[in-house]
Formats: C-alpha cells, structure tokens, sequence
C-alpha cells in the first residue's frame, strides 16, 4: 500500500460531505437529503411473480431503494411487467452487456448500475450513458475488489484503495465527456479498512453522492458486525449518502440492519429503540428474552422512541434516564421508570405488559 493510500486526514467535528444532488425516482441521494437505504432481490428475475413479491416486501420493510440483477436478454424481457406492477425505485444491475441496460432504460427502471471492469470498449458505455441521459435517469458506477479493470489491478495489485479511486475516477471521466454528471459512486471492498480509506480518498476528489457499504459481508451474526463497522465509520466522519448492507441471508433482514446502523449514527429517528444492560449477577428478572420480545413486539411502530428495559435496580433508573420509558427490575418484581424515575411497582409477570401499554399510549401503535 502506498503513502498516499495512508495519508487521508480526518477533522473533528465532522460534518456531511457536501455532495451535488442525484434523484431516483421519488429519492434524492446527497445533497444534504437523508441517507437512503438500498437492498438487491435474490429472486430470479425471470420469476416476475417472486420478484414482484420481493420488491414489494423490501419497500414495505422500509428500503428506499430496490436494485434487480439482469443477467440476460430473458430477465431482461421480464423488466417492463415487473415495473408495471411496482411504484418505487428501481435500479438495474447490469454486468457485461450494455444492451441489457439499455433495455431496463427502455422498460422505466430509475437507476442504472455499471461496473467498469467488466462492461468493455468505452463506446458500450457512451452508449449506456445516451440512453441515461435521454431518460433523465442516473448511473452508480460500482467496484468492488472483483471488478477492477485489469490494467489498474496489475498496477495496484489487489486491496489498494488507490485502485478503486482510480478507476472510479476513469469510468466517471467517460460520462462527464458525454456531459452526463447524474453520477453515484460506490467502491466496496470485503475489508472494512480498505473501504474506509478508498471512500475518504474519492471524496477529496470529487461531488459525486457515494453509494457506501461492506461487499460480501457474510451470514447474519459477522455480515452484521462488519457492516456496523464499516459503514458506522464511513458514516460517522461524513462520508455516504445512501447505503446497502450486504448479508448471506433474506434481504429483507438488511433493511434492519441498515435502520438499525442509521439510528445508532444518529442519522435516522424512527421507531423504537430498545435499550438493555448486558446482565450481571445482580439481574432480578429474565432479562433477556424479556428485551428480545419487547423489540419484536414493537418493531412495527414508527413514531421516535427510547426504551429502557433493565435488569436491577442499582442502576436500572440512572442507566435508563435518557429513555422515554422503561422498566427495571426490582425486588418481587420490577417497576416502570419515566426518564429515571420510578412511578410504580409491578410484579413480575406485569411487566412486559404494563410496558407495551404504555408505550402504545405514547406512540399510538403507530
């Protein structure tokens, strides 16, 4: 790795890159608008019934943005009905063929994503780019470690930041010739590092949203874990506009994810977060399953709201002040705290009740 590549410097306090404004359909990426959620279907897209089914439940689970892969001239055919029977953003994930992305321009898609290693002659891409241009729709150029163009990957070798900013920046300079500037950039490596580095190294140099996450993050438990760190850093020190989390699971577990990383970044306020201490010898109440039924039990509400579920009453009340509401336990039982202060006691068996009714008196269920 080079000097260069270790040579970005972070300010404090940080603040949002200030990006130009790119829209997709109904969502505008950077530009100071909120960070958007992306996910992918995994459905074969030639399967319009399924991937209909998949797309519809992504958005209702709170994704932003919907991208489809369109591997062939078959998948391709199918665009046009999956489009007709879905209102939201949709992105087309093309590799190889130009003419397929051309041919989800021409069905209403409203994004397309290219990868510069593998679309070929510059020519493909001035074409992909007309297409664009004339249809008012954007391109995200999207690396990852496995399609860097290989000229750049035998000059930097493999997971060099300096690689991905490079030929980011050789496959934008293609469509700024073409006049084309509705440009969304994503560079994605498996390791966490390397993408943090690539990332603030392209925003030194230039205005283009960036499209962030961790590629190939891995099943549930580490995908999950490596995407906090990755995308949490990135986002943290004002880099990212819109996101995607990457996991070997049902894609619709990302679009938790992802709430869950923009709420603890402070960049999202929806719903209810459910805060619990770790447990320790003094826990009087089973803390644990009572914590995990109370997330599930209101993941569906929207309205803002902190909840303190805690184990003891050493420090349950301190611990739980900065919550809305909350419960702690207790001797016999347990009590329901507002913002540290205890308003009465209940039994043991009560307390996920008395919990959840209050919590729908203050958000309504909603």
């Amino acid at each position: 790795m080079t000097g260069q590549a270790n040579s970005v410097e972070l300010k404090y306090p940080f603040e949002r890159r200030k990006t130009r404004a790119v829209k997709v359909g109904n969502v505008i990426i950077g530009g100071g608008f909120p960070v958007s959620i992306q996910s992918m279907t995994n459905t074969d897209t030639k399967d319009t019934k399924a991937t209909i089914e998949q797309v519809r439940c992504l958005f209702e689970a709170g994704c932003d943005i919907v991208r489809l892969s369109v591997p062939n001239n078959e998948a391709a055919r199918k665009l046009k009905t999956i489009r007709s029977h879905v209102t939201g953003p949709l992105v087309a994930d093309i590799h190889f063929q130009y003419k397929l992305a051309l041919a989800a321009v021409d069905a209403g898609f409203d994004k397309i994503r290219i990868n510069p290693g593998n679309i070929g002659e510059t020519w493909k891409v001035q074409e992909v780019a007309r297409a664009c241009k004339e249809a008012g729709i954007p391109i995200r150029i999207g690396l990852n470690s496995g399609s860097l163009p290989r000229d750049i990957l035998e000059k930097y070798g493999h997971d060099n930041p300096e690689a991905y900013v490079e030929a980011a920046l050789r496959e934008s300079r293609i469509l700024e010739d073409m006049a084309f500037s509705d440009i969304i950039i994503s560079l994605k490596a498996t390791s966490t590092t390397t993408t943090f580095r690539a990332n603030h190294l392209l925003a030194q140099k230039c205005d283009y949203p960036l499209h962030i996450g961790i590629t190939e993050a891995g099943i549930i438990e580490t995908g999950t874990i490596k995407s906090a760190v990755g995308i949490g850093a990135l986002l943290l020190t004002g880099i990212g506009d819109t996101i995607r989390v990457s996991l070997t699971a049902d894609p619709v577990k990302e679009i938790r994810v992802a709430k869950e990383i923009l709420k603890a970044c402070q960049l999202k306020k929806e719903g209810v977060e459910v805060i619990a201490c770790p447990t320790c010898g003094r826990c009087r109440i089973n803390l644990i399953d009572l914590a995990e039924r109370i997330t599930a039990r209101t993941r569906h509400i929207k309205t803002p709201l902190k909840v303190a579920v805690m184990g003891c009453e050493v420090n349950g009340p301190g611990e739980a002040a900065a919550a809305d509401i909350g419960i702690t336990g207790g001797k016999d039982g347990g009590y329901l705290i507002k913002k540290g202060e205890k308003i009465k006691k209940i039994t043991e068996d009560k307390l996920e009740q008395t919990l959840l009714d209050e919590i729908e008196k203050m958000t309504g269920g909603k």
